[in-house]
């Protein structure tokens, strides 16, 4: 069994018109031991003025890295999520996010099945997801980089589908990062399909959902940006006691939309973290 860490994705300041290194350096104070930073190609306004948290493929890896390191903190993956059935921008894209993964210091790139083409039938989206991967996954393996596929799309929505995803690719660099919320609003029990796949989940999307949200989106969307962790719906002590059982050391990237959200998260997990390590 792996030890439980804490770290927060970064979009937590989407919203907040803040900088990479402000996120960084919040996270850092909060008691955040991992970052989830997200990457995009070519150049962006907002981020390059620092009126947001991305940071361009186009910059020096390194410089993300010391960044890190400058505020004590790991990178736990990338939030590089491309369309796995839309090979034309995909593939390129997961080999620079990889590439950059490695120098950067990422032990793993997150991706998602993503938005579907318009003009093709289920069949022809797993043939192109296959390439997808195909032409990704030696890449990843030559640089010990972990493609972690998440539960997000109408193709990794239920058990099912996601284990057809997985089947596509036989390398041992494909994982799953599982978020929970996501997970629960496509109309699936979060902590019981945990289980029944922790031996190949390597990273967790810790995201809660608010009660009223619950209560009337259930089964119409498969993902969204959560409340704080232990203000929704979840059972938190159920979930984490399950990744406490990972075959491998698992990351909590908590997945919010507000700074006061991710401090919030960041105390209630970490009473649940102390909780079951005394019972334990």
């Amino acid at each position: 069994m792996g030890p439980v860490k804490l770290g927060l994705n970064l979009e937590f300041v989407r919203y907040a018109d803040k900088s990479f290194d402000w996120a960084v350096a919040a996270a850092a104070d909060m008691g955040y031991e991992y970052v989830e930073p997200m990457v995009h190609w070519g150049r962006e306004l907002l981020s390059a003025a620092g009126y947001f948290h991305t940071r361009s493929m186009l910059d020096d890896p390194l410089e993300v890295r010391a960044t890190c390191e400058k505020h004590g903190v790991r990178i736990s993956g990338l939030s590089s999520h491309a369309p796995l059935a839309k090979p034309d921008v995909s593939v390129d894209y997961l080999k620079q996010a990889v590439r950059f993964a490695k120098e950067c210091g990422a032990p793993m790139v997150v991706t998602d099945d993503g938005p579907k083409p318009e003009w093709t039938s289920p069949e022809e989206d797993f043939m192109l997801m296959k390439y997808t991967l195909a032409e990704t996954t030696p890449l990843a393996e030559r640089r010990d980089v972990t493609l972690a596929i998440e539960t997000h799309g109408n193709y990794t929505n239920n058990p099912e589908r996601l284990q057809r995803v997985l089947d596509l690719s036989t390398s041992p660099s494909v994982g799953i990062n599982f978020d929970t919320g996501n997970a629960f609003l496509s109309g699936n029990d979060p902590a019981q399909w945990l289980g029944e796949i922790l031996d190949n989940v390597v990273n967790i999307h810790a995201k809660d959902i608010p009660t009223d949200v619950a209560a009337t989106m259930r089964g119409k969307i498969n993902g969204m940006l959560g409340c704080a962790c232990g203000e929704g719906v979840l059972d938190w002590e159920h979930i984490v006691g399950i990744a406490m059982k990972a075959p491998r050391d698992l990351v909590l990237s908590v997945e919010c939309g507000s700074i006061e959200d991710a401090a919030k998260s960041y105390e209630h997990l970490s009473g649940v973290l102390l909780k079951l390590g005394k019972t334990s």
